[in-house]
């Protein structure tokens, strides 16, 4: 048997890990909660900073509570996560911009990877209305 030398992941390969679009929203959700979680947690045990550890696990708190609705089907799952994003882009890009550090730069690309993933679902429609 002969294999081809690029073999393009095609929707049945994809179907395989992803059964329902919400799957891979909630996935993505609960890696950012841990990520901002994690994160905020690390702040606070390398520098001490209660605002970091404060900021950090209510920002994941917000990614689990979206990414728990949407694997169980609730209403605001989407709307939560982005919202989360929302929050962690506006505390964090005008950091980035003003420091140019790595860290602050870090979180707004996470948070700019969440406000895209989670509006373009709910500009596909997955909200509230339609839990498809």
């Amino acid at each position: 048997m002969v294999r081809p030398l690029y073999h393009h992941p095609t929707t049945t390969t994809i179907s395989k890990t992803l059964t329902h679009p919400s799957q891979s929203l909630s996935q993505v959700g609960y890696i950012l909660a841990s990520l901002t979680a994690g994160g905020g947690t690390i702040g606070y045990l390398r520098t001490g900073s209660i605002p970091s550890v404060a900021a950090g696990c209510t920002v994941g708190a917000l990614y689990a509570l979206g990414a728990y609705r949407i694997s169980n089907k609730q209403p605001y799952g989407v709307e939560l996560a982005l919202l989360a994003s929302v929050v962690l882009a506006g505390s964090s890009i005008p950091r980035a911009i003003k420091s140019q550090k790595s860290l602050p730069i870090g979180l707004s690309l996470l948070a700019s990877f969440g406000m895209w993933t989670y509006a373009s679902a709910m500009a596909r429609g997955y909200n509230k209305y339609n839990k498809a």
